[in-house]
């Protein structure tokens, strides 16, 4: 790809246990250099794969993990198969020690097999290790999982929560985009992935740019960081990013968290909704849809139902999760008839 006319602001010197607003409410994203470099972890790996793969393993009680196995000629793509109908790898139920038995097993491959074990849990898989490898988000109470594998790479996706990944092991490359390119990404479909997200239709390693011309407009727009073990990123809520793992033996921790309540569910099924609801309708009627779009959702303000009595303002109030469950109550009855 042609070199990224934007870069990602570099803060050194942060501690996992004193982040700030600064950082967990920025709108870019934010590389944060060195912040687990403390890590007991990290720093055994700094040591030795075998290090690290040996530290693991003393937090490791038997819950069975989820892995994917892709053949050498994918040449680490996590991607479609050919038919667009599941995911280009086969999923294998296994203890996590056989995950790190088969990936010692294919470290000296010249054209190893993709193995990749995505977001697991780490209080479930490894009960004890944030005792002594953890980073706080102040107020938030973050799903917290471990991303362990050899040379893979990931399509460019989004995700709704808020994102510190922290590399720990082996090198990454991320390539990230604002949440406005994402008409010229390409994306996939939404009700078929890979893996829960909708993803980037390019091939980033070989982008095919007569079949994917706005693809160059994006990279206009990209910022692409590559990390050493150690190093963090903020990614906020929404941003695309492609995520390469670079040697043998990667391993990430990442944090996500939602700075709104879940009460509030994910706005992607009003989106699908909308798309059945609205996408075909005549031109006209979706301009005056749009407009009460705007008036009622992305122009929200005091006066939207401030003309009303509080009392009165029924789905229009201030959202709670009791009117959360009044508002899905109403959803269904209506999806219903």
């Amino acid at each position: 790809m042609s070199e990224t006319k934007h870069t990602i602001r570099e803060l050194t010197g942060c501690k996992p246990d004193q982040l700030g607003d600064n950082i967990l409410c920025s709108t870019e994203p934010l590389l944060l250099r060195g912040l687990v470099a403390d890590w007991p972890f990290v720093k055994a790996g700094l040591k030795s794969v075998d290090g690290a793969d040996q530290y693991l393993r003393r937090f490791y009680k038997g819950a069975a993990v989820t892995s994917f196995y892709g053949a050498p000629e994918l040449g680490g793509r996590v991607f479609y198969n050919q038919e667009m109908t599941a995911p280009n790898t086969k999923s294998v139920r296994s203890s996590f020690t056989q995950v790190l038995d088969k990936l010692k097993e294919i470290a000296a491959d010249d054209n190893p097999p993709l193995l990749y074990m995505g977001s697991t849990t780490v209080d479930t898989c490894l009960p004890g290790f944030r005792g002594e490898n953890d980073v706080e988000i102040p107020g938030y109470d973050p799903l917290v999982s471990i991303w362990v594998g050899n040379q893979s790479r990931i399509a460019a996706h989004h995700d709704l929560p808020e994102n510190i990944a922290c590399v720990a092991v082996g090198r990454r490359r991320f390539t990230l985009f604002p949440p406005d390119q994402v008409s010229n990404l390409y994306i996939g479909p939404l009700d078929v992935t890979p893996a829960g997200q909708s993803i980037s239709m390019v091939d980033f390693k070989n982008p095919d740019f007569e079949r994917f011309p706005k693809f160059r407009q994006a990279l206009d727009q990209a910022r692409v960081v590559e990390m050493e073990p150690g190093d963090a990123l903020f990614i906020p809520s929404m941003w695309w990013h492609h995520v390469e793992a670079l040697d043998p033996f990667n391993i990430l921790v990442n944090y996500w968290w939602r700075r709104t309540p879940e009460y509030m569910g994910p706005p992607i099924g009003a989106l699908i909704h909308s798309i059945m609801t609205i996408r075909d309708l005549p031109p006209e009627q979706k301009q005056h849809w749009k407009a009460f779009f705007d008036h009622y959702v992305f122009e929200n303000d005091d006066q939207t139902a401030g003309h009303l009595p509080l009392e009165n303002q029924g789905i229009l109030g201030p959202m709670t999760d009791d009117l959360s469950r009044k508002i899905r109550t109403f959803l269904l009855n209506k999806l219903n008839n």
